[in-house]
């Protein structure tokens, strides 16, 4: 299954909460991002930086579901 980035954030939080919207209409998401940022909180020089992926065939419903945020997710 091909994954695609639908958003880029910086920090765990808001990434979770995207997630969240996602899943909530049935899209299966997958958080990557280096562990370091997470365990230490940093959104530096790379680090803190989440992308938010999913399966390509969800990829044109979830743009537009995170459309709507009035560009509020962008990085």
């Amino acid at each position: 299954m091909a994954l695609v980035t639908v958003e880029t954030v910086y920090g765990i939080n808001l990434a979770n909460i995207i997630k969240s919207k996602l899943e909530s209409y049935g899209i299966p998401v997958l958080l990557k991002y280096e562990s370091v940022g997470v365990t230490f909180g940093l959104t530096l020089n790379g680090l803190g930086k989440v992308e938010i992926m999913i399966p390509e065939r969800f990829e044109k419903i979830a743009k537009e579901l995170l459309s709507r945020n009035n560009g509020d997710t962008s990085s």
